[in-house]
């Protein structure tokens, strides 16, 4: 199973970014989805996580400006990032809980990083 995400860059305060994340490879179900993101010198944290069924949860900092969704048919998360500041800046990861197609297990999958900087 690999993920690939997308959709970082750079932007002034008060800006948006929507960052993507689709995973392929041998699924057989997927009970997850997350963003985390790791800013500098600081550990990576949770910001966002969704179910298939639609069940979001948020940080507290994410709350009201973030927004995630997924499109099941296309195995693939997004993040909508509004009212960034620059606390938002450091390296977004996406993660997966998905249930592999031949083994039947379950695992965590993380996908490369993408990059979000937010200037004052």
């Amino acid at each position: 199973v690999q993920l690939q995400a997308s959709g970082g860059g750079e932007v002034q305060a008060g800006g948006s970014l929507r960052l993507s994340c689709a995973a392929s490879g041998d699924i057989f179900g997927i009970n997850s989805w997350a963003w985390y993101r790791q800013a500098p010198g600081k550990q990576r944290e949770s910001v966002a996580s969704i179910t298939p069924s639609g069940n979001v949860a948020y940080a507290a900092s994410a709350e009201g400006r973030f927004t995630i969704s997924t499109n099941n048919a296309k195995n693939t998360v997004y993040l909508q990032m509004n009212g960034l500041n620059v606390e938002d800046t450091g390296v977004y990861y996406c993660n997966v809980l998905a249930t592999q197609l031949y083994s039947g297990n379950l695992r965590n999958y993380w996908g490369n990083g993408t990059q979000v900087t937010v200037s004052s």
